[in-house]
C-alpha cells in the first residue's frame, strides 16, 4: 500500500520549508497586507453607506411632516399655528406657568409640532396631552400642561421617532424630548419670540397690538409666523421654492457653534444689522472653525441647546431662518428664549435636508449662494426708538437664493439649481 506524501519536506541542512499546505513568512505578511489594505479601503465606503441610509431615513422623517402638514392643513384649512396653547389671561409669570397643582398654563409656547402629533401617528400622545392628568407623584396637570419646559409632565419629555434624524446622536439630560425638524420663519428675525401677540402689563394682545402686528408683518416673512395661522394661501413665490422645515442638529454637551448659542451679543439692533456679529468679536476657536473659543464664556445654559425641546416655539429650539447659510453659527441677540440667527443643521456632510412647501425633499448644500452675510436684516420699529432697518421693508431677500428660499411671498425668483 502506497503512503501518503507529506506536506512538508526537508531541507538538505534539516530545515522544513514550506509546502503544498502551508504558507512562508512572506507570504502571509503579504495576505495581510493586502487585506488591510482592502479594509481600509472598504471602511470609509461602509460608513458612507451607512451615512447614506440614514440621511434617506432622516429625509423620509421629513416626508412624513411635510405630508402631516398638509394633511393637517387639508382638515382645518391651516397649517398648525407655531406658538399656541392655553394659558392664563392676566398672569404670564413663569412661576405661575409650572405650577404643578392643575393651574399651570403653556404661555402660549407651544411649537407647530404639537398640533402635527394625529398626523404623523401619535393619537395616543396627543389625547393624552389634550387631557387634564394627575402624575403618579400627585402633581396635577391641566389639558395641554404646563409651560413646555417641564420634565415633570411626562408627554414633554417623550421622544418621538418621526421627531429626530438618526444621524444625530444627541439623546438623554439636560435635553427634554429632542427635535431635529424646526420651522421655517423666513430670512429675518426681528420679533419671532412674540409673533403676532404679545403679553403687555396684565393682558393678552392677539394681533391688538399695533407695533407687534407691523413687526411681525414686516420681518416675519416664512411659511410660519409665531402665533398666527397660516396657510398654504399666503405662500406666493411658489410652494416649490418656499421651505417649510428644515433640519436642525441638537447639543450633545460640546461647544459646537450651531447647537451652543451664544447670547447677549449686544442687542437685537447690532445683531440685526450685522448677522456675523457673533464671528466677527471673535469668539470663535481658530484651531477648530466650528467651536466657541474654549475661554468664550457668552454661551446659553447647558439646557437651552439647539432642539432640546420639540414642543416649544422659541427660536433656538424648534425654528430657524435662511440668512446664515446652513450650518452657520447661532447668536442671539439676547437669552436663550429670545431672537436672533439660527441657520439650520446637521450632521450630514455637507448640508441639511428640508421639506419645500409642495411636500417635496430637497438637499440644501452649506455652499448655497448666500449674499453677504453682513447685509442687516429687514425689520421695523425695533425696539422703543422705533428704528427701521436700512434694507427696507418688502424688498427681496437681501441673502440670494438661500435667503429667497425661506420668504413666502417677498417676491423673489428662483431660477438657480440648488
Amino acid at each position: 500500500m502506497k503512503r501518503t506524501p507529506r506536506t512538508t519536506r526537508l531541507r538538505r541542512s534539516g530545515g522544513p520549508i514550506a509546502g503544498p499546505l502551508g504558507f512562508s513568512l512572506v507570504e502571509l505578511l503579504v495576505a495581510l497586507a493586502i487585506f488591510g489594505i482592502l479594509v481600509a479601503l472598504l471602511l470609509p465606503a461602509a460608513q458612507a453607506a451607512r451615512e447614506s441610509a440614514r440621511r434617506m431615513s432622516c429625509g423620509n422623517n421629513l416626508r412624513q411632516i411635510g405630508l402631516g402638514l398638509h394633511n393637517y392643513h387639508s382638515s382645518n384649512d391651516q397649517l398648525p399655528i407655531h406658538g399656541t396653547g392655553p394659558t392664563n389671561e392676566r398672569l404670564n409669570h413663569v412661576q405661575a406657568s409650572i405650577a404643578r397643582d392643575g393651574t399651570g398654563f403653556t404661555r402660549h409656547e407651544l411649537s407647530y409640532l404639537l398640533g402635527l402629533l394625529p398626523y404623523v401617528e401619535q393619537q395616543a400622545l396627543w389625547e393624552q396631552i389634550r387631557q387634564p392628568m394627575v402624575g403618579a407623584n400627585g402633581d396635577i396637570w391641566p389639558a395641554f400642561g404646563p409651560r413646555a419646559t417641564q420634565g415633570h409632565y411626562p408627554p414633554w419629555a417623550t421622544e418621538i421617532p418621526t421627531f429626530r434624524c438618526p444621524s444625530d446622536p444627541g439623546v438623554g439630560v439636560p435635553a427634554l424630548g429632542r427635535t431635529n425638524y424646526a420651522a421655517c420663519t423666513g430670512d429675518a428675525f426681528y420679533n419671532a419670540e412674540h409673533g403676532v401677540s404679545i403679553f403687555i402689563g396684565d393682558r393678552w394682545y392677539y394681533q391688538r397690538h399695533r407695533d407687534t402686528v407691523a413687526r411681525a408683518r414686516c420681518g416675519l416673512r416664512g411659511v410660519f409666523v409665531p402665533r398666527k395661522s397660516m396657510s398654504f394661501r399666503h405662500i406666493t413665490d411658489g410652494m416649490s421654492n418656499t421651505i417649510m422645515v428644515g433640519e436642525i442638529m441638537t447639543g450633545i454637551g460640546d461647544r459646537d457653534f450651531r447647537t451652543a448659542p451664544s447670547i447677549n451679543n449686544g442687542g437685537s439692533i447690532e445683531v440685526a444689522n450685522n448677522p456675523k456679529r457673533c464671528y466677527d468679536l471673535g469668539q470663535i476657536d481658530p484651531k477648530r472653525p466650528r467651536k466657541w473659543a474654549a475661554d468664550y464664556h457668552g454661551l446659553s445654559a447647558v439646557v437651552t441647546r439647539r432642539g432640546y425641546r420639540w414642543a416649544i416655539f422659541h427660536q433656538v429650539q424648534t425654528q430657524f431662518n435662511t440668512i446664515l447659510p446652513p450650518n452657520s453659527e447661532v447668536c442671539l441677540a439676547g437669552h436663550s428664549d429670545t431672537h436672533g440667527i439660527v441657520p439650520p443643521s446637521s450632521r450630514h456632510p455637507g448640508g441639511v435636508t428640508v421639506a419645500m412647501a409642495d411636500g417635496s425633499i430637497r438637499f440644501i448644500s452649506d455652499s448655497i449662494e448666500a449674499g453677504d452675510p453682513r447685509t442687516p436684516c429687514v425689520y421695523c420699529l425695533a425696539l422703543s426708538s422705533r428704528t427701521n432697518s436700512i434694507t427696507p421693508s418688502g424688498s427681496p431677500s437681501p441673502y440670494g437664493l438661500w435667503g429667497a428660499l425661506g420668504t413666502r411671498g417677498s417676491g423673489d425668483t428662483v431660477s438657480e439649481s440648488y
